[in-house]
């Protein structure tokens, strides 16, 4: 198989999930203070439970999208690349 012909058997499926994560939230002074036991690098902050939940919600994405970057940076075009959907 030369390199047109192996990107070419590259598969790339797009699907829409969403995913659920632990938001651990408490109230430290005048600010509340969240975090994810799934994700630690994940926190967030805000001035109400829902700002504090918006902003680690954010933080979550960032953590994850960095990982999913740096774990396909220096991957193949020959490699067989799919998404799979995890259903609860």
């Amino acid at each position: 198989m030369n390199d047109t012909d192996a990107a070419a058997a590259v598969q790339v499926y797009t699907v829409s999930m969403q995913n659920e994560f632990t938001a651990l939230i408490e109230k430290h002074g005048e600010w509340y203070v969240g975090f994810c036991p799934e994700i630690p690098e994940a926190n967030g902050q805000g001035k109400t439970v829902e700002d504090c939940r918006q902003n680690l919600a954010e933080a979550i994405a960032l953590v994850l999208q960095d990982r999913r970057e740096d774990a396909l940076r220096d991957i193949s075009n020959t490699v067989l690349q799919e998404k799979v959907t995890i259903a609860a």
